[in-house]
């Protein structure tokens, strides 16, 4: 069943043609990979999903219902979360609060009560114990290292109990063994019915961890099938090294 279908979306830039009539299906409990060139439109297919971007045409079902056109914090609401490729955290906060922050009842409101709310807290101690940082919880967003922030957008993800992780680049700028702690978890959440879709450059990952395999190139989905299917799809061979002389 698919829990997520975009169709024949389209978003341009001025002239350029970014997404163009992008049809794709995300089945639920599937791990799910987007991939392509860069500039292939993965990342503007996830802008548009989450509502940061509106389409200039086509639609976007969630669950059977349409979402686009509608505020970031409502689909977020309705069951899908993200990350980014390059982290957007609150420099000045701690990791408690920029998990505080995503959650789906008050958000950025409990900053600026007396205290946080205390279910808030325990639910943010507990996702920063799964990704294990909870040593930091109290530390600035500032101090952290480029994988402490992975872990914490990661662990911030999951504070609105999302149905649908899309992970942009998990991959990336990330050593072998926390990259191992990632998939781990991906895993793990996979198996308790969380549904995943990453865009990931890192063809190792995205070829022992993701069934399907979406590929982009163009602003267009041009093939969708196993790893092993798409590894030897002259199509998306042909994208990714240029057309043979």
């Amino acid at each position: 069943m698919a829990l997520l279908h975009t169709d024949v979306l389209s978003k341009s830039f001025g002239g350029i043609k970014a997404v163009n009539e992008c049809t794709l299906e995300v089945e639920k409990g599937s791990i799910t990979a987007l991939i392509g060139p860069n500039g292939a439109g993965k990342t503007t297919v996830f802008n548009l999903i989450t509502g940061l971007l509106k389409p200039d045409s086509g639609n976007i079902l969630f669950k059977d219902e349409r979402i686009d056109g509608l505020k970031p914090h409502k689909i977020t609401r309705m069951g899908i979360s993200r990350t980014f490729q390059i982290s957007r955290d609150l420099m000045e906060m701690t990791l408690m609060e920029n998990l505080i922050v995503q959650s789906p009842t008050s958000g950025f409101a409990d900053l600026f009560q007396g205290s946080m709310l205390e279910h808030e807290e325990e639910r943010a101690m507990e996702l920063l114990d799964f990704v294990g940082i909870t040593h930091l919880a109290d530390e600035k967003s500032k101090n952290l290292s480029y994988g402490q922030k992975k872990l914490m957008e990661f662990a911030a993800a999951l504070m609105a109990d999302p149905e649908l992780i899309l992970l942009d680049e998990p991959a990336g700028g990330v050593n072998p063994a926390l990259l191992d702690e990632i998939i781990d978890r991906i895993l793990l959440l996979n198996k308790q019915g969380i549904t995943f879709l990453i865009v990931e450059h890192n063809m190792d990952v995205v070829m022992n961890l993701c069934d399907p395999v979406v590929v982009m190139a163009y602003g267009k989905v041009i093939a969708h099938g196993t790893p092993a299917d798409i590894q030897n799809n002259q199509e998306v061979l042909e994208a990714y090294l240029g057309e043979p002389e």
